[in-house]
């Protein structure tokens, strides 16, 4: 039985290739230490800071690259959507689609998801309090689908800063769903350099073992082989050379408290 799942890949498709590894190494490392995995990568970042940031390869060829991911490594995939219409298109493949912070209040893309009955994770807004929360889950529900994720990723706090409020999970826990707590997104300073995102790195580890101490189900990370190279949000991705360390490490956490 898996400890917590586990949802990780590369922040966005940079290519067939580069994907391809990121998701073959997670694999090994996911089933060497019994972790549920779901390979997470964006076809699209329709909210980046700058008009000239990298935004991926879109939807057609993205979704291609993740159906290869899927059938060469049997894995699980969890990707974003940003408009109602592609719902429909990631569904196909996704087995998690997941619904971006800013966007969790936009009915329509909600409802959309929801209705194509596959698990909708919705990553709780930088500027909304946990309890609100219901009102999103109601969204979802109405459409028929009660197979649902809440994921804390940070709150805004004064310009270019966010905060993680740990009693924020045991907020969202009492709806009855698992949370997700996002670890790299967590360390984000949104627009720290001015026209792209800056981060934290080195805080990612001590916030996802406070998550696991206080009791979230999953946990989700943005992997990178070179994330000093990466074409979107390297400064709060995991090395993928550190990575099977930084779970080990995580695994003795998860087992002291359960």
């Amino acid at each position: 039985m898996s400890r917590f799942i586990l949802i990780a890949g590369p922040c966005v498709i940079e290519s067939e290739e580069n994907v391809m590894l990121i998701a073959e190494r997670i694999k090994e490392i996911a089933e060497k230490l019994d972790l549920e995995y779901y390979f997470k990568a964006s076809f699209d970042k329709a909210n980046r800071t700058s008009i000239s940031s990298y935004r991926g390869p879109g939807l057609e060829k993205g979704l291609k690259i993740l159906e290869k991911v899927k059938q060469n490594f049997q894995l699980k995939i969890a990707t974003d959507i940003h408009e109602p219409w592609q719902a429909g298109y990631v569904a196909e493949v996704a087995d998690i689609i997941q619904i971006p912070a800013f966007l969790c209040r936009q009915t329509d893309l909600i409802t959309a998801a929801a209705k194509t009955q596959k698990i909708i994770n919705v990553k709780k807004a930088q500027f909304l309090a946990p309890w609100d929360m219901k009102n999103v889950i109601a969204k979802i529900e109405d459409a028929g689908n009660k197979r649902i994720m809440l994921c804390e990723r940070g709150t805004i706090f004064g310009y270019n800063t966010l905060i993680v409020d740990m009693t924020g999970i045991a907020e969202m826990k009492k709806f009855g769903y698992p949370v997700v707590m996002d670890a790299t997104h967590s360390v984000q300073k949104p627009g720290g350099k001015g026209n792209t995102t800056d981060g934290n790195r080195e805080y990612i580890e001590p916030l996802a073992k406070a998550a696991l101490a206080v009791g979230v189900d999953a946990l989700f990370f943005e992997v990178h082989p070179d994330p000093d190279h990466a074409l979107s949000d390297g400064p709060n991705m995991v090395k993928l050379a550190e990575f099977e360390n930084l779970l080990n490490k995580l695994i003795r956490i998860y087992d002291a408290v359960h």
